[in-house]
């Protein structure tokens, strides 16, 4: 006779989703926290620490209006269930392939503008050295749950705050002031960084939104520009639209708007002053071993993303 396991007892698969969330609760600090870096709404994410209760059959959290803590039995479940879920993306990477020949997935997260443009060449470059690799690109600037997402790894512009990821910086990417030649119909060419302070302004978000530092390239002296924009925005693609337009002053990737100075659409504002650089980093989850293809694509990372951040593409 066939004992069943009873309905409300998870599989072995939805315990390690169950884990998983648990995980990302204790880490975020809360279930509405946790259900926001996941993508997913409170009252689901309350289901499943629900659930995991119900199959360990111990309280994991004491909960209040104003607090969250761990039991004694939730602090053993936290340290056991972190070695689990490492053990387990280990066991998936080494049966996924961590052989000399890359095979499987990778899922590869990657900012909109580098994703779309300057990364797409050495990514078919990357695929058809590697017949048994299949990606997918998911473009997006927003920081990856490795776990919560089955990311294997990010392109991140901008520095790292992570400690519980590996972040090897690839490159830099220069930024410069640039606006259509009609923002300065009737006026004089500014000359000097404050110049441009009484000029419209475009921000982007991600990186700049009421103030910009410039800093002169020779003398290392720095402006710092209170700004009022007529125009706020997350895509470095939208920024080059509105300056096209003339809508406004931008601080923008130089490699994105190299053309569009080449061609006298929009000026090269005050030369002698930039933005601070922004790094670029590939970041992955640390591991005891990593897969072929993620070594690998790190490698394609470490030569193309140089050439990609100036606008050009590797030899």
């Amino acid at each position: 006779m066939t004992t069943r396991a009873p309905s409300n007892v998870p599989l072995a698969a939805d315990r390690l989703e169950l884990m998983q969330t648990f995980v990302r609760i204790v880490e975020a600090g809360s279930l509405s926290a946790a259900a926001a870096q996941m993508l997913s709404t409170q009252p689901t994410v309350s289901r499943r620490l629900q659930a995991l209760e119900r199959s360990l059959g111990v309280r994991l959290l004491q909960r209040s209006t104003h607090a969250m803590k761990l039991t004694e039995d939730g602090e053993r479940c936290y340290a056991r269930a972190k070695e689990l879920l490492a053990s387990w993306a280990s066991f998936e990477a080494d049966m996924r392939g961590t052989g000399d020949a890359p095979e499987g997935l990778l899922r590869v997260v990657a900012p909109h503008a580098f994703g779309q443009q300057q990364l797409v060449a050495p990514l078919a470059d990357f695929l058809r050295a590697h017949p048994q690799v299949n990606v997918e690109w998911l473009l997006h600037d927003r920081r990856p749950d490795f776990i919560a997402h089955g990311v294997d790894c990010a392109i991140q512009v901008g520095e790292v705050d992570d400690p519980s990821v590996v972040a090897i910086r690839l490159a830099e990417v220069p930024r410069i002031v640039v606006a259509a030649p009609s923002v300065l119909d009737g006026r004089a060419t500014p000359t000097h960084a404050r110049d441009l302070a009484d000029l419209p302004w475009l921000a982007l978000q991600t990186f700049y939104r009421h103030e910009i530092a410039l800093t002169h390239r020779r003398t290392g002296e720095q402006a710092v520009l209170s700004l009022r924009p007529r125009l706020s925005t997350d895509s470095l693609y939208a920024l080059r639209s509105a300056a096209l337009q003339g809508l406004g002053v931008g601080v923008g990737s130089a490699w994105l708007l190299s053309e569009d100075l080449a061609t006298g659409a929009l000026l090269h504002l005050v030369p002698d002053w930039e933005a601070a650089p922004l790094p670029v980093y590939l970041v992955y989850p640390y591991a005891r071993f990593y897969p072929a293809r993620l070594q690998r694509f790190v490698a394609l990372m470490r030569q193309a993303m140089p050439a990609a951040v100036h606008g050009a593409r590797p030899s």
